[in-house]
């Protein structure tokens, strides 16, 4: 028989062993956790050939450490604090630097507190093949574990933790390697690195080699390049330069502390929102908070407060005399700041940057020079006062030729230059770098570090460059980083979700007892086609229509089943999640899923048969619904019709086949199931779309540029897929009422319809009723002026402008009042119809799928608060996606201008287009160009009167004649595509030629 003997822990063990700690409830309540840790000496150190940790898992560390590095001529590792992955992760992701990496499970445990994001990039760097990272888990070694002691924070255990393991690895090493008293001095070092000043001394005093991350880095070979990766958050915020501490005076005020914001925003005297700056004025912003119905306005950089596009800020109001109207001219960062100084003196401004200062103020003294605003006219008024959450990021940016000293711009010393973002939502940047003369030209990635109150712009750090400036593969990877879409390749993991199959996976012979024919009708016989864009690959929708014996008609929608292939919480499924849609660029698409099931297993590709999920009714010859049901099936698709073909193949009289006529059964319901949309108070709004013509599928060079139009098969597609969303949402919310994956789009306020209204009521003696989304539609429909028929177009995109986004929501998230979509007048919404591109509808599938008990429905879904996470990274997701796409037109419409406005010999010739008027500013025009889908500024080098009451400005002629242009005139410009010559970016520049030449 086995002898167990039972031994009772000593009182001091136990504390080394047990972690105590007080957390807060969902509810407030604070409550203490104690947490068991078991301490072992058997935590490998990581290094190979260790003899005194054997039997390590996985990679090791080389023995002799990283090479190359000056200081340390018999190799190193290096061992980050916390602070070192937080503010230079760009130079640990580096892959110059290759030294090998001891990571600590205090420093990944603290990353992971302080910052989710960068956990991730650091947990992806640990399993980087180019890198040597080793975890050590520092905590759970007997040698190395470290408790809190009476009255010290726990930022000051976690550094003395680190000293702790950093120590052991030195003497851990020297009994290992050093046993022959030969070798001593040629160990390799164990190096702390930490911008920390306090923590080196500590380190000196204790005999801990360590470093800072600058000086450990200009002892590199690359430390050139690696010094231009440094984030100025590192050392001089831990430790102040004394040019930081007795330097200039704040240009800013400093920030109220974090409890004070906190308890200000719940009392209800401070107020919490997301920062939008103003692209048409750099020195004016807004935060549209809950308490008021308009944005709260903020003028001028004191009370912008270094506030960047997207910040979650603090604000406060203004009493309401104070109360301002925004700014009505057009105030340009780049000329006003023109032949600012980025190396600014700390001690005092230079003569450059006080003509700059000068320049802005007398901005905002004309500003408040005008006429008191009427009080229709003004908002709330105020200043941020603090940061909640900062927005930065990565920024796509161009360095700006006239900041480089003149002295130095061919040399390779160390130079501040100011980085211009492309975005003119954005502040420029400024920033240390070696390279500025290569830089010249190329588009950079910068990164913001800091923005102290000191220094009239945020600094930051080049993080690479993307290529040269114009140039299509440059211009298409800084569109996608502009907008943070996921681009990578899909990676091992998610492409063995795939059938192993591939390419040849086909649907099985028909078989009840087979998973791919459980409880699916076979409609391979019915008469199913698609209708789609030209090109288009991803097909994840088909349609039928027949009569039924009663007079009835029955239509169905049969939409691809995705999520027969991509089953929840796979790597798959995780990747789509967080991909969230599939982006369209002019002449590219990154797929939400691998191309082998959006263009392939998945897409409806005619005579091929594909597994679907139906909707089919039983409707009247009125389009009423008799009744509808859903099923997973099995279809053939018999053809595939872009619009045009379809239109054709529909108006064709010789044509009677079974085809035809379906297409021709699901016109005339679709015409009145529109009439029934209509007439419950659907919007019919319109939004600029212009058709890019390419040169060919492999140079991509656009040739022309031309309106898209719609056709009556638009309409069709876009009726019959309403329907469909609109059954599935009423199907889903009835049996999860809880989590159901829903689409709302709130009504707007009525104040963002005010100045359409003034316009409308002045310009052309018109009332636009915003009552009701029904007297919008209504008042919409009479807005004609026969003289002008591009007019109501006009309007309606002018309207659309006023309204809200749509947004996927949880419906146990909001109230039932709100579920609303009002822009389609329907009670109820959501998105089933494009699996393959959306990832909420492959959430709204897997929840139909439970509705009518196919499948059960996973875990997750059943989670309101899991539901409301993803749903808050789709909804990003697909408004960043939207404007990546407008991004990409603008730009292939700036190149097809570019190449319009030259002749066969290269030389330029003029590219003249009609516009309209929809803005006017003190010193211009805002103009839309509709055949291009182009908005544009039309700035006056001469003075004008401007009247901003009647949206007229009168331009003074030769000989005391005068030509006023107002709101929705039709004038004619002058459009040129030329290079800037500071940012080297191609920017449209539009001149008026009638009834007026502003060019002279």
């Amino acid at each position: 028989m086995v002898e167990i003997t039972i031994r009772k822990r000593p009182h001091a063990e136990a504390v080394a062993t047990q972690r105590k700690f007080f957390k807060k409830t969902a509810r407030g309540k604070v409550v203490k956790v104690l947490r068991e840790r078991y301490l072992r000496e058997d935590v490998p150190c990581g290094i190979s050939h260790c003899t005194i940790c054997p039997g390590m898992p996985g990679t090791t560390l080389p023995t002799s450490g990283g090479q190359g590095h000056k200081s340390y001529p018999h190799g190193h590792f290096i061992l980050p604090d916390t602070n070192v992955f937080l503010h230079q992760m760009d130079l640990m992701e580096a892959s110059q630097l290759n030294a090998p990496v001891i990571l600590l499970q205090t420093v990944l445990e603290e990353v992971r507190h302080r910052s989710l994001p960068l956990y991730n990039r650091l947990r992806a760097l640990v399993k980087a093949e180019d890198k040597q990272f080793w975890v050590y888990y520092n905590e759970f070694r007997s040698e190395t574990a470290c408790i809190r002691l009476d009255g010290e924070t726990p930022n000051d255990r976690n550094d003395r933790s680190i000293r702790k393991a950093s120590d052991w690895y030195k003497s851990h090493i020297s009994q290992v390697f050093g046993r022959n008293p030969q070798n001593i001095s040629t160990l390799p070092t164990v190096l702390l690195l930490t911008d920390d000043a306090a923590n080196r001394k500590f380190c000196d005093a204790e005999g801990i080699p360590n470093s800072s991350v600058r000086k450990y880095v200009e002892g590199l070979k690359d430390a050139t390049s690696l010094l231009d990766l440094l984030s100025a958050a590192g050392e001089t915020e831990i430790e102040p330069t004394a040019a930081l501490v007795a330097g200039r005076g704040a240009l800013y005020p400093e920030y109220m502390p974090q409890a004070n914001l906190v308890a200000g925003v719940k009392a209800g005297h401070l107020h919490q929102g997301h920062f939008n700056a103003n692209p048409y004025n750099y020195l004016e912003g807004n935060v549209t908070v809950p308490a008021h119905t308009k944005p709260v306005l903020l003028i001028g950089r004191e009370h912008m407060n270094r506030a960047v596009q997207g910040d979650v800020v603090v604000v406060e109001i203004f009493d309401e005399k104070e109360w301002k109207a925004p700014a009505d001219a057009v105030v340009d960062q780049e000329t006003t700041l023109k032949n600012d100084d980025p190396d600014e003196s700390e001690e005092e401004p230079d003569d450059e940057n006080a003509l700059a200062e000068e320049r802005e103020r007398r901005a905002l003294v004309r500003e408040n020079a005008r006429k008191q605003p009427a009080s229709s006219e003004r908002q709330p008024t105020g200043r941020v006062v603090g940061i909640i959450k900062r927005n930065w990021r990565a920024y796509v940016c161009h360095i700006d030729s006239t900041s480089l000293a003149s002295s130095s711009a061919t040399s390779l010393s160390l130079q501040s230059v100011f980085a211009t973002p492309v975005s003119r939502f954005l502040p420029r940047i400024r920033l240390r770098t070696r390279q500025a003369p290569t830089l010249i030209g190329q588009k950079i990635l910068v990164t913001i570090d800091r923005w102290d109150a000191t220094s009239r712009y945020p600094e930051g750090h080049f993080v690479r460059a993307l290529g040269r400036a114009e140039s299509k593969e440059a211009e298409q990877e800084s569109l996608m980083l502009e907008f943070e879409v996921p681009y990578r390749p899909f990676g091992k993991a998610i492409l063995d979700c795939l059938p192993p199959e591939g390419e040849q996976w086909v649907v099985p012979p028909k078989d009840p007892n087979n998973p791919a024919w459980r409880n699916r009708e076979d409609l391979r016989d019915k008469v199913i086609c698609s209708i789609d864009p030209p090109g288009c690959q991803d097909i994840d929708d088909a349609l039928h229509a027949t009569m039924l014996p009663n007079g009835n008609i029955e239509a169905g929608v049969h939409i691809a089943d995705v999520s027969y292939f991509v089953l929840p919480d796979n790597p798959m499924d995780a990747e789509a999640a967080a991909r969230g849609t599939t982006v369209y660029l002019v002449d590219k698409r990154i797929d939400m899923l691998p191309a082998l099931l959006g263009t392939n297993l998945c897409s409806l590709r005619p005579h091929v048969e594909r597994l679907a999920f139906s909707v089919i009714w039983e409707l009247t010859p009125d389009a009423q619904i008799v009744n509808v049901r859903f099923t997973k099936s099995v279809i053939a698709s018999k053809s595939a019709f872009t619009y045009e073909e379809a239109q054709i193949r529909k108006d064709d009289p010789h044509r009677q086949d079974e085809l035809t006529q379906g297409i021709r059964l699901l016109n005339s319901i679709a015409i009145k199931l529109r009439q029934q949309r209509m007439d419950a108070g659907a919007l019919n709004l319109a939004s600029p779309e212009v058709k890019i013509h390419l040169d060919s599928a492999e140079t991509s060079g656009p040739i022309d540029v031309e309106q898209k139009q719609m056709l009556e098969t638009n309409s069709l597609v876009e009726e019959f897929m309403l329907l469909a969303n609109i059954s599935v949402a009423k199907k889903i919310q009835e049996t999860f009422p809880q989590s159901a994956v829903l689409r709302r789009h709130l009504p707007p306020p009525k104040t963002n319809f005010e100045k359409l209204q003034d316009i409308l009521l002045k310009r052309k003696g018109m009332k636009l009723d915003v009552s009701s989304s029904g007297a919008l539609a209504a008042s919409l429909d009479k807005c004609v002026d026969s003289a002008f028929p591009a007019f109501n177009t006009l309007v309606r995109i002018m309207a659309t402008r006023c309204m809200l986004s749509a947004e996927y929501f949880c419906s146990g998230s909001v109230g039932r009042d709100t579920f609303g979509h009002y822009g389609l007048a329907s009670p109820i919404y959501t998105h089933f119809t494009s699996p393959i591109r959306r990832y909420a509808d492959v959430l709204a599938h897997r929840q139909l799928a439970a509705a009518i008990n196919y499948a059960s429905l996973h875990a997750t879904l059943h989670s309101k608060t899991h539901v409301e996470q993803v749903l808050s990274v789709v909804n990003r997701r697909h408004r960043m996606a939207q404007m990546a796409s407008r991004a990409s037109v603008e730009f292939y419409v700036g190149l097809a201008l570019k190449s319009r406005g030259a002749d066969k010999d290269g030389k330029p010739k003029e590219v003249q287009e009609e516009a309209f008027v929809i803005r006017t500013f003190r010193n211009g025009l805002g103009v839309f160009v509709s055949k291009l889908g182009l908005e544009g500024l039309v700035l006056f080098k001469r003075e004008i009167k401007f009247d901003a009451e009647n949206y007229t400005v009168t331009v003074p002629q030769p000989k005391g004649k005068e030509v006023t242009v107002a709101v929705f005139d039709k004038v004619t410009v002058r459009i040129t595509v030329e290079k800037d010559r500071n940012t080297q970016r191609g920017v449209v520049k539009m001149v008026l030629v009638e009834p007026v030449d502003t060019s002279t």
